[in-house]
């Protein structure tokens, strides 16, 4: 029996995400100043613009930023639709070709038939909502964050250290009976596989989550769908706001999260809060592998366990002007799963930031 389908995927990473926004300058400054990102490349100025990018990122975090300068470009949709967001999740594999016509033949939408241009050879289908993945290798010895269009920045540096060194996960929201379909277009169509499931009931409110990730760990999806026979909430309000599926977060991987968390708000980030009682309750939940109560309840991070180790997260407060993105900052000891007390408490502080909001 051939194994050669099933292989295309086996080894496939996380090569970049292409946000479309709609104001470069401020979400780069965003980005740079309060998340320790340099930026690392940007568009020729003297060529003819349709569009200008910059690529931002540290580590294995690799951002590219994309402003439309004319009204035909793709990202000019995208935005007067959503508003800036998440276009594209690119993925690295070893012959893009072979991916996208392997793809297509599962039964991905094709977008962009292999092309190659300044040695990257990249190849286009759709995922979820308007949100694409382009499968990308480079020729020869390129940088990892070589792009066609985009010129270096040598020796950019991020002005202070984050601590941030990779994308987690990203989570992903669904229309209601989308759930199920979007899983099984993942496991068919790329050889992912569903590692974790929950369903998350707050008061008169309920979604339902599944987790996808990849046969080599490094693209993690966390989808979720509404529960349409319960009152609506967050999920609900994204989908309208936000005009339809779409990426919700972007976790990134902090080295030391307390750190991370503190010297980011020194430099504007705003965090979600935490209630007081989360941390009084804290000990008779679990003993602390790092960090302290007091540091936890000082930045408003969260812990949680899993058989593997513990979980320690945050979620910034929406910069978004409809209040669809956000970020995320996460510090694995050992955990492997989203931890489901965790999970519910995002969704109760969420919930409790869109309540705020309105009155």
């Amino acid at each position: 029996m051939s194994t050669a389908p099933t292989s295309v995927f086996g080894q496939l990473s996380l090569d970049h995400i292409e946000f479309y926004v709609s104001d470069l300058a401020d979400e780069t400054r965003r980005l740079v100043d309060g998340f320790g990102f340099a930026v690392y490349a940007g568009t020729d100025p003297t060529a003819p613009l349709e569009a200008r990018s910059a690529g931002v990122g540290r580590e294995e975090i690799r951002l590219v930023l994309t402003e439309p300068l004319v009204g035909d470009h793709p990202a000019a949709a995208y935005v007067e639709k959503h508003g800036s967001g998440v276009a594209d999740i690119s993925f690295g594999v070893a012959d893009p070709a072979t991916a996208f016509t392997e793809a297509v033949r599962r039964g991905a939408r094709p977008v962009s038939p292999p092309r190659e241009r300044d040695g990257v050879v990249q190849a286009t289908v759709m995922g979820f909502g308007d949100v694409a993945h382009t499968f990308v290798r480079r020729t020869g010895d390129l940088d990892a964050r070589h792009l066609p269009g985009l010129l270096p920045h040598h020796g950019a540096e991020p002005s202070w250290d984050s601590g941030l060194t990779a994308v987690d996960h990203f989570a992903v929201c669904l229309e209601p009976g989308q759930l199920d379909p979007t899983v099984q277009f993942y496991e068919t169509v790329l050889d992912f596989r569903m590692i974790f499931e929950e369903r998350i009931v707050v008061g008169a409110q309920a979604m339902n989550s599944k987790v996808v990730q990849d046969a080599s760990g490094a693209v993690t999806l966390t989808l979720i769908e509404p529960d349409v026979s319960r009152s609506p909430g967050q999920i609900d309000e994204f989908l309208k706001n936000h005009g339809g599926a779409g990426v919700q977060h972007v976790a990134f991987t902090a080295t030391d999260i307390v750190r991370a968390v503190r010297e980011a708000g020194e430099r504007g980030v705003e965090f979600l809060s935490t209630p007081d009682t989360y941390y009084a309750m804290l000990p008779q939940r679990l003993e602390l592998a790092r960090h302290t109560v007091t540091d936890l309840r000082d930045v408003n991070v969260l812990v949680d366990e899993d058989h593997h180790g513990q979980l320690f997260q945050i979620f910034t407060r929406s910069a978004h002007p409809r209040r669809t993105f956000f970020l995320e900052m996460v510090e694995r000891l050992g955990a492997r799963t989203f931890g489901s007390g965790n999970i519910k408490a995002l969704y109760e502080a969420v919930e409790a930031q869109r309540q705020a909001e309105r009155d």
